[in-house]
């Protein structure tokens, strides 16, 4: 196998991810890749339905169920999104009567 990243053919054996397929890592650049590794694209109409159900308070394994993705992508979404939300609210004084 060759390393995606350096084009070195010295590769070896380095486990396996979570769902059984064999990882290889680079000697050279010490990278580490999966041979025919799938790479699953999230499509805009999928952010926005996982978007509405968060705002449901539906549960986070739910959702993942749902959108067809893992538990932990969902959660480090929401951590980047919670992330992006400003800390405080901007308020004007109420007027005063009388």
């Amino acid at each position: 196998m060759q390393c995606p990243r350096c084009s070195s053919q010295h590769t070896v054996k380095h486990g396996r991810i979570h769902n059984g397929k064999a990882k290889r890592m680079c000697k050279d650049c010490r990278r580490q890749s999966v041979p025919a590794a799938t790479k699953k694209v999230i499509t805009p109409q999928s952010w926005e339905l996982i978007d509405k159900l968060l705002l449901e308070k539906i549960p986070l394994a739910g959702i993942a169920r749902v959108a067809g993705i893992s538990e932990d992508y969902l959660q480090e979404y929401v951590n980047r999104k919670y992330a992006s939300v400003p800390r405080e609210i901007q308020s004007r004084a109420p007027k005063k009567v009388g």
